[in-house]
C-alpha cells in the first residue's frame, strides 16, 4: 500500500483502549487499522505492510506473544507490546519472539506517541550504522563475526538467531569495542528514547543476547561485560 509508512495497526480487545490510541495517533497524522483479537491481527498484519503494530499481550484466542512470533516468521514490522503491570514474564517472552519494545498499562497516550515516533524514526535502517556500514560491513573478533549487510551473527562458528533489537544492540556495542555505554546511552542511541525509556528494556536485551551467544560460544557471550554502576561494553579478549 502506498501509505504503509503512515499506517499503524492497533490490537487490543478493549474498545476503549483502541479508541483512545486511534484518536491520539490520528491527531499525529497516522492512519489506523484496528483488531480486537489475535486472529484478525495476524490476518491484517500478514496482508498489509504496516509501519508499526501496537499489540496487546492478553488477547482472546491467539495471544499477543504468539501473534508476534508468527508475524516474525514472515515480516519484520516493528512491534510495541502493550502489557499490564506485573506481566514481566510476558514482556520477556515478547522480546524473545522479536518485539521491539513494550508499554505498561495504564499508559499515558503521550508516552505511546513518543515511543511510536522513536521506533519509526529508525525502523528501516539503523541510523547509527549507516556510515560504519559504508566503510566495512563485517566486524571480526576472535569468537564473534558480525556481517552487517546480511544482518548475520556467527559466534564460535555457529550462526546465532537474533531479534532486530538484539542485533542492533550487539552491533552498536561492537562498533565501539571496549567503550562503556550507560543504559541511558543505549536507550537513546539504540531505541532512540530520551524521556520514557525503561532501563530494564536494556537489561532484558543484554540478558537475552548473552544467553543466545552462550549456547554456541561462552567466549563470545563473555565479551558483553557489565560495568557495575555504569553500564555495558563489548570487551575484546586480550
Amino acid at each position: 500500500m502506498s501509505d504503509y509508512n503512515n499506517r499503524i495497526l492497533v490490537v487490543d480487545d478493549e474498545e476503549r483502549i483502541r479508541r483512545l490510541l486511534k484518536m491520539y495517533l490520528e491527531k499525529e497524522g497516522y492512519l489506523i487499522d484496528e483488531a480486537e483479537d489475535g486472529e484478525k491481527a495476524l490476518k491484517l498484519a500478514s496482508n498489509t505492510d504496516y509501519a508499526l503494530i501496537l499489540l496487546d499481550v492478553m488477547l482472546p484466542g491467539i495471544d499477543g506473544v504468539e501473534v508476534c512470533s508468527r508475524l516474525r516468521q514472515i515480516k519484520s514490522t516493528p512491534v510495541i507490546m502493550l502489557t499490564a503491570k506485573g506481566e514481566e514474564m510476558n514482556r520477556v517472552q515478547g522480546f524473545e519472539v522479536g518485539a521491539d519494545d513494550y508499554v505498561i498499562k495504564p499508559f499515558s497516550p503521550r508516552e505511546v506517541i513518543y515511543r511510536v515516533k522513536a521506533i519509526l524514526r529508525r525502523s528501516s535502517a539503523t541510523a547509527f550504522l549507516t556510515n560504519e556500514a559504508k566503510t566495512s560491513s563485517n566486524i571480526v573478533f576472535p569468537h564473534l563475526l558480525i556481517e552487517h549487510d546480511a544482518h548475520r551473527v556467527t559466534a564460535g562458528g555457529h550462526e546465532v538467531s537474533l531479534t532486530p533489537k538484539e542485533y542492533e544492540l550487539l552491533h552498536y556495542l561492537a562498533i565501539s569495542p571496549d567503550k562503556v555505554f550507560s543504559r541511558e546511552d543505549l536507550l537513546k542511541d539504540v531505541w532512540n528514547y530520551e524521556f520514557f525509556g525503561d532501563l530494564r528494556t536494556v537489561d532484558t536485551h543484554v540478558k537475552r543476547l548473552r544467553e543466545k551467544l552462550n549456547k554456541v560460544s561462552p567466549e563470545a557471550a563473555a565479551m558483553i561485560t557489565t560495568v557495575w554502576g555504569v553500564g555495558y561494553k563489548l570487551e575484546v579478549p586480550k
